[in-house]
């Protein structure tokens, strides 16, 4: 236990950086795998064809082989924003495409109905997606969002091979310098993933009672 009271500044910097990590990649991964939901589901056949190309390709490439192209790919092409947002895109990347499928399988499930009724009011295709169809289908997809965002949380240990110092990366350098505490550091930095993890539950269950359909 000492271990971790001697060591509290740096594990809670370290957290702090996979919580920055998750709520801008988790930002960025739920705007952009709503547009490629919509992309998907639209009349428009060539971005509808883009769209899923897309979700093909990164929903079946392993996040760690999209990491290396992004940071080792994209600074042989003079674009350096720096390894935070290196990571960040990488992991974007990768995310949204499971955005995408969990959004477009809740506007599935939306009557069709639904959608023809709006039609018939004048709407157009996205006036119809923005006021009827996406606010229903997200009452529906906020338990699959919630375990890709719990799944991203994970999913940032890989950055700590990629210059951030993050709840990982700690926990290496941790046991490098103190072997013999292992179970203690293991304790310490799966208590940490839970409480983000946990924070990430709470907020889902909070919204599922909010937009709760009696």
């Amino acid at each position: 236990m000492q271990i971790l009271i001697d060591n509290v500044g740096t594990l809670v910097e370290s957290f702090w950086m996979t919580l920055r990590l998750v709520l801008v990649a988790g930002a960025s991964s739920l705007v952009f795998g709503t547009v490629l939901a919509g992309m998907r589901i639209g009349p428009v056949s060539v971005l509808n064809r883009a769209a899923s190309l897309y979700v093909t390709v990164f929903r079946n490439t392993p996040l760690l082989v999209l990491l290396l192209l992004v940071i080792f790919g994209l600074p042989k092409l003079d674009i350096r924003p720096g390894y935070f947002w290196l990571n960040i895109l990488a992991l974007t990347l990768y995310t949204s495409s499971f955005v995408c499928e969990a959004i477009r399988s809740g506007v599935n499930s939306i009557p069709i109905g639904q959608a023809e009724a709006a039609r018939s009011t004048g709407l157009g295709f996205n006036q119809t997606m923005q006021h009827v169809i996406l606010p229903q289908s997200f009452r529906a997809v906020v338990p699959p969002l919630a375990s890709i965002l719990i799944a991203l949380t994970k999913n940032t240990s890989l950055c700590s091979i990629f210059g951030l110092t993050e709840g990982t990366a700690t926990m290496k350098a941790l046991l490098n310098n103190n072997p013999a505490q292992l179970w203690w550091i293991f304790l310490g930095i799966a208590l940490g993933y839970i409480v983000i993890v946990e924070m990430i539950s709470l907020a889902a269950g909070a919204l599922e009672r909010r937009w709760r359909i009696s």
